[in-house]
């Protein structure tokens, strides 16, 4: 069995190019999860108000813009693993055209684990909970997460982030949503900042799509006058993409990572272009 959310979308969700913007899927998959959930008879924060989840990862594969309308977007969700301690939510964003036939937007899962607030660590999944997440479990292979590169600090793939309040959530945490806005936040200025002489130079900025985001989340964010640090560096650069992979850390405390593949998109031919030669040169050189 499967569970059909009827997620409202909002102008703000909408990025310069008239799409939604990559992040703003991830908020919708929450949205999603937690109307799973309360169906359930399992809300996303239990009656124990120590006692919740937390998001250990997500891979996030975008396949189509998602333009705004007025009528809401379907989030089909179910669950593919139930572990221990953990299980993986699987996802479908979609609309239905006016024949039945699925347009699907993003597909994407989530690894989750219920959370002691209280005592800072995760817990075993109870009876009653496996019992529950069974009525949605349609089992599949589990996804192998990225061999991790450490990001060697640069001052080009510096970005400090700021916590604001309102990125708390009432756990006290980060919001799971708000990795992607900071990683998202520090892949353009990375990016500008490798560009940045060759714009000078006459060059055109390239423009680009997300293909795929995964982030794997380690220790928790909190709300603190002092900035993290996020460090950036391009991992790869392919014929008409490129891939960049982020760590927020805080010390020698590793505390989240992403690995984002981004597309170069020619607008007026609604299609994948290669990047200008001095450009990827750029991103090239940058690889070291």
């Amino acid at each position: 069995m499967r569970h059909v959310y009827e997620c409202p979308m909002r102008w703000a969700d909408l990025d310069q190019l008239g799409h939604v913007n990559n992040v703003v899927y991830a908020d919708y998959l929450q949205e999603a999860r937690a109307d799973m959930l309360r169906a359930l008879g399992a809300p996303e924060r239990a009656a124990d108000p120590a006692d919740g989840l937390v998001v250990v990862r997500h891979q996030m594969t975008y396949l189509e813009p998602l333009l705004f309308e007025f009528k809401p977007v379907l989030i089909e969700c179910w669950v593919t693993e139930i572990r221990a301690a953990s299980f993986t939510m699987a996802y479908e964003i979609f609309h239905l055209d006016d024949r039945g036939e699925r347009r699907v937007y993003l597909r994407a899962s989530t690894v989750l684990t219920p959370f002691v607030f209280t005592e800072e660590r995760p817990r075993r999944i109870t009876d009653h909970e496996r019992a529950l997440l069974e009525r949605f479990l349609e089992p599949a292979e589990r996804a192998v997460p990225w061999r991790r590169t450490p990001v060697a600090p640069s001052k080009v793939g510096h970005y400090p982030v700021q916590v604001r309040f309102s990125d708390v959530d009432v756990f006290g945490h980060v919001n799971n949503v708000k990795y992607l806005e900071y990683f998202q936040e520090a892949r353009i200025l990375t990016t500008s900042r490798l560009y940045r002489d060759l714009i000078a130079a006459g060059a055109r900025h390239p423009h680009s799509v997300i293909a795929q985001v995964d982030v794997e989340y380690h220790v928790p964010l909190r709300f603190r006058g002092e900035p993290y640090d996020l460090w950036s560096r391009i991992a790869h650069v392919g014929t008409r993409s490129m891939t960049i992979e982020s760590e927020i850390v805080d010390g020698d405390q590793l505390m989240a990572r992403s690995r984002v593949v981004i597309v170069f998109y020619d607008l007026a031919a609604n299609r994948s272009t290669e990047p200008a030669p001095a450009i990827r040169s750029a991103l090239v050189e940058a690889m070291g």
